[in-house]
């Protein structure tokens, strides 16, 4: 393996004359064109927070308000009603200042006082305005005037993070609409004994525990930007001790035609994306194209690292990485990205990773499943990097991994869809999902993965942000055009990194506990394309409770019987909200399975709908009921209501990869760039997760997950329910839905 080259300034050694200094003059160029960008990185750091900090106002409409009073002045007319001269009385006095200088001053700071009042005004307008989401809740095709006014008010172009302070915070349900919801939730799939049971628990939840856990929590309320995320991210994320890999990470599956020497295009503009989120100049992403939604957790997608730690993980998150980590047949790399203070063109970056490709050394000792430790249980990684890598050679070629501005693997087999081999989507879907368990690092935000015949896909770390911020990411880098031809000449060297040694036992452990969990994971993965949303708008339903009353379908024909079902929304219409649950199996949806008839259907979808607004919209269920229960831990409290909500098993958990979140993205026209969306593992053991994506009017991908080791699941099985209860509930419309497509 290739050793690192370091790059020094100057070299000097001591001879009986004294110390002689050796200057290298390109060093020194090298020194200096970096901190220019350095420089130049703080100053739009800088600028970016003025211009965030007074939106909707700019820096010029203040240079037009001092003008505009200065000028009346000058007209004799007093437009501050005497403040002014009020002003300029408590002016210290001194012969520098001539009465002329302190009136002109006095208008200075009347006008920049208006100006900021104008500011504060104009936020907590917007903030009244996006406080209202009763446009989620209007006919389709009909707008309030509270939607009218917010078209009008957002016309200019706002940055990334112009709109963060105007968000509504997240606000606290009432406990008893919270407990209504939830009794009404699990009506369907309890026995009448059990559910009088469960009421009554809830009621002495609600009557004796609750009132002092709520008023903990609205005091949080009022004081944390969002109450529910920091814990959120705390406990589901960084306190789960098991693996990442399947259980927490996700993937997601980009359709390109890249050859796999091309990967310097797809880095290249995963960097000018990047540049961009760094100078705030990509706009927020907007519910319906005019209401803003929190851009906060793009803030984490690159330079960001997951640390392991014996009872919590943590974030380690930094301002910039100037080096990419590569994996390539068992061999670790760093590969700088930036040359002179300049990024590497696609050409460089090419001639790079092919360098890697052609490289014939072999992995160092140790080194090959190093990776394996981030995919195995959380506490063995922790006690190995506090034994192993806190000094010396190992310490510096960890650090060039979780440093690195994200992780790419160079992968050596052939993966993508392939006409008339349905399965071959599967073993895509396992190979981005957990790979061989040691050639992803699954700490690391993202693992960008470059296939052997130039498919791509990601393997994302969840705790740092969701699958629609990944989604995003891949829209704009497609837009961008990462196929076109790569130019120019390369000339640079690659860089290795020194693996660390005396790993090999801990290696192994971690391995087999990968493995045997990636073994056990069942993948299906399918393309429905008899219709898509086309035909089902036509309905007039909405194609999301369409496949979600689908899947209540497909699970009573797989097993004959309903679960607790997860269907992930978001609440980004909040100031650092994530994600809500809607709970998609209701007393509507599975007296339609029941009994197959058209208008209680129709009933179901309304239910779904319903329930999705609200999730959005800070009256969901679960993360309230989630809040609670962690404050009744603080408390010592314990609670045999939350403890038995908490400790059901979602046997069905779904999830809809967003798509089309940029305006400029016409996914008709760019049929061969639309993602085949993504997945993730199930969330229990005898249960499936299932993903979908709809892309396009005539196309649905799903991703479903199972584990062999369950009696219960089949993957495949459940595939075919899905395919037949999607056209069975076509054919109650009268359509011979296997002909739309064409």
């Amino acid at each position: 393996m290739a050793e690192a080259h370091q790059a020094v300034a100057f070299q000097f050694t001591v001879t009986p004359e004294g110390v002689d200094v050796q200057l290298s003059r390109e060093a020194l160029k090298q020194i200096y064109l970096s901190g220019v960008a350095s420089w130049k990185k703080r100053f739009a750091r800088i600028k970016n927070s003025i211009l965030t900090g007074v939106y909707p106002a700019t820096p010029s409409s203040w240079l037009v308000v001092v003008m505009a009073t200065v000028s009346s002045m000058y007209c004799r007319i007093d437009l501050s009603m005497g403040l002014i001269c009020h002003i300029r009385r408590y002016l210290p006095s001194c012969h520098y200042l001539s009465f002329q200088h302190q009136t002109l001053l006095s208008a200075v700071l009347f006008s920049t006082g208006v100006w900021f009042s104008g500011i504060l005004l104009c936020r907590q307008s917007l903030k009244l305005l996006l406080s209202y989401h009763g446009w989620m809740f209007e006919p389709h095709g009909k707008m309030s005037w509270s939607t009218r006014v917010w078209v009008m008010i957002s016309g200019r172009n706002p940055m990334l993070y112009s709109f963060q302070t105007s968000l509504p915070k997240l606000p606290v349900p009432s406990v008893e609409a919270t407990i209504r919801r939830y009794l009404e939730s699990v009506h369907p799939l309890l026995k009448d004994e059990k559910y009088r049971k469960m009421e009554v628990l809830a009621q002495a939840f609600q009557q004796h525990t609750a009132p002092r856990l709520q008023k903990y929590l609205v005091l949080k309320s009022w004081w944390a930007t969002n109450y529910v995320s920091d814990w959120w991210e705390e406990y589901v994320y960084l306190r789960g001790r098991g693996p990442i890999m399947v259980n927490s990470n996700y993937y997601i599956m980009v359709r390109t035609p890249l050859q796999a020497a091309r990967a310097g295009n797809i880095v290249h503009s995963i960097l000018l994306y990047r540049r961009k989120l760094d100078r705030e100049e990509i706009p927020p992403v907007m519910a319906l194209g005019i209401v803003p939604m929190c851009s906060f957790q793009m803030e984490r997608m690159f330079n960001t690292t997951r640390i392991p730690g014996m009872e919590s993980d943590t974030l380690q998150h930094l301002l910039d990485s100037k080096h990419l980590a590569v994996y390539h047949k068992g061999r670790f790399y760093k590969l700088w990205l930036y040359q002179g203070g300049k990024l590497l063109k696609p050409r460089d970056l090419e001639l790079q990773f092919q360098r890697i490709l052609d490289d014939p050394s072999p992995p160092q000792p140790g080194e090959e499943k190093l990776a394996a430790l981030t995919a195995g249980e959380r506490v063995p990684w922790a006690k190995a990097r506090a034994r192993f890598f806190s000094q010396g050679k190992n310490k510096v070629s960890l650090d060039a991994i979780e440093r690195a501005a994200f992780f790419l693997a160079l992968d050596e087999e052939a993966h993508g869809y392939k006409r008339g081999r349905e399965d071959s989507m599967d073993s895509y879907a396992k190979s981005l999902l957990h790979g061989r368990c040691y050639d992803r690092w699954f700490d690391k935000s993202f693992t960008l993965v470059v296939y052997k015949n130039g498919k791509v896909g990601t393997n994302a770390e969840h705790t740092w942000a969701d699958a629609p911020i990944m989604g995003h990411l891949w829209e704009v880098m497609w837009v961008r055009g990462p196929s076109m031809a790569c130019l120019g000449q390369g000339s640079l060297k690659v860089p290795s990194l020194r693996p660390p040694s005396r790993l090999t036992k801990v290696i192994d452990s971690s391995y087999r506990v990968a493995k045997a969990l990636a073994d056990d994971v069942d993948f299906h993965c399918f393309q429905f394309s008899n219709f898509g949303k086309g035909l089902i708008k036509r309905f007039k339903i909405s194609p999301d409770a369409f496949i979600q009353i689908s899947l209540q379908l497909a699970r009573f024909q797989d097993k004959g019987s309903f679960c607790l079902t997860y269907e992930a929304s978001m609440t980004r219409l909040f100031r650092e909200g994530r994600t809500e649950t809607v709970r998609s199996c209701t007393r509507e949806s599975t007296a339609f399975v029941r009994s197959m008839m058209d208008p209680l259907f129709q009933v179901a979808a309304e239910k779904h709908q319903q329930m999705y607004r609200l999730a959005m919209t800070g009256a969901g269920i679960d993360r309230h009921l989630f809040c609670l229960y962690v404050v009744s831990k603080y408390l010592g409290v314990e609670s045999p209501f939350l403890a038995q909500v908490l400790a059901e098993p979602w046997r069905l958990s779904t999830s809809q990869t967003p798509q089309q979140q940029i305006k400029m993205f016409d996914m008709e026209k760019n049929q061969d760039l639309v993602s085949s969306g993504g997945g993730f593992g199930p969330v229990a053991d005898d249960g499936y997760g299932v993903s979908y994506i709809i892309a396009g009017e005539n196309l649905i991908t799903f991703h479903i997950s199972s584990k062999f080791s369950s009696p219960e699941t089949d993957s495949r099985r459940f595939g075919r329910n899905i395919r037949q209860a999607m056209l069975d509930i076509a054919d109650l419309f009268n359509v011979p839905a296997n002909k739309v497509a064409n």
